[in-house]
């Protein structure tokens, strides 16, 4: 290429396509700072130079409030998180469960609604809180599954 067209090259991806000066270089076999040489001594560079440090504004702008959004600061807020989402879990699981036409086991139900049940003084079974008023299909009492050596009673039938 003749030096005025390389120059002229250099200018168009310089000024019209917003290249940066390390991708013109190898395009016309020529150093970036070459490059920059000659963006430099063009009256457009200033403007172009105020263009480019506002895109780079907005870039980082962008940048910092998806950052914002996902970043957790203090164990705190991550606890708590971690116990959105596990309750969430918890919550479509039991959806899934209650939604289904086939029948619910009473272990099913009772770990589903564990606050009205209560163990039994002398076995491992659950049963229904005294003052509960509950329909006929609630169960009363449930079997419960313990592990027998987690007992202390000596009535735990397996």
């Amino acid at each position: 290429m003749v030096e005025n067209d390389v120059k002229q090259e250099i200018l168009k991806l310089y000024y019209e396509e917003h290249n940066r000066p390390v991708y013109i270089a190898p395009v016309i076999n020529k150093s970036p700072q070459y490059v920059s040489r000659v963006a430099k001594k063009d009256t457009r560079y200033e403007s172009e130079k105020e263009y480019r440090h506002n895109k780079s504004l907005e870039k980082k702008k962008i940048y910092n409030k998806e950052y914002n959004k996902n970043y957790i600061r203090n164990s705190k807020e991550k606890e708590e998180r971690e116990l959105y989402y596990a309750l969430l879990a918890m919550i479509n699981r039991d959806n899934e469960l209650l939604s289904t036409k086939a029948e619910m086991s009473d272990i099913d139900f009772v770990k589903w609604i564990r606050s009205v049940y209560e163990y039994a003084k002398k076995s491992s079974n659950l049963i229904l809180k005294k003052g509960i008023n509950a329909t006929f299909d609630v169960p009363k009492t449930v079997g419960n599954i313990v592990h027998a050596s987690s007992i202390r009673s000596s009535r735990v039938l397996v």
